[in-house]
């Protein structure tokens, strides 16, 4: 990615709305460890590559996952994590894929989403590939 820790938080607070760096920290931490659950092999691995040592060290060293989660799932474990209601685990989710859907080529993108259940393409701001 090229970006320090404190543009990303940036990014995430702006798509996130949020108040503070310190919001921005938190869900990004958050939903980096969820999504890392969810992802193995080298589609993990390039996209910590991208990211600040600190959160590509989230993304990468999450424990696997013993199921997928579909879309709402995936907010409901994020809120769980948080104690937040849905709607604010929804916004962490969003602000977070979607700034991570800009950092990742189109075809890592692609990659991660191949291993996510139909549905989580719209959390990166996407629509589901073909």
């Amino acid at each position: 990615m090229g970006t320090s820790l404190e543009v990303l938080l940036d990014q995430v607070r702006a798509r996130g709305d949020f108040a503070s760096r310190q919001q921005a920290a938190g869900a990004m931490e958050n939903v980096l460890a969820i999504l890392g659950a969810h992802l193995v092999g080298d589609d993990r691995t390039d996209l910590a590559r991208l990211l600040p040592e600190q959160c590509g060290q989230v993304l990468a060293e999450a424990e696997p996952a013993s199921e997928p989660l579909t879309p709402v799932e995936f907010v409901d474990a994020v809120a769980a994590r948080t104690g937040d209601d849905a709607a604010g685990a929804r916004r962490a989710v969003t602000a977070v894929l979607g700034t991570l859907a800009r950092a990742a080529d189109d075809a890592l993108l692609r990659r991660i989403l191949t291993q996510l259940p139909p549905g989580h393409a719209g959390l990166f701001g996407r629509t589901e590939p073909t």
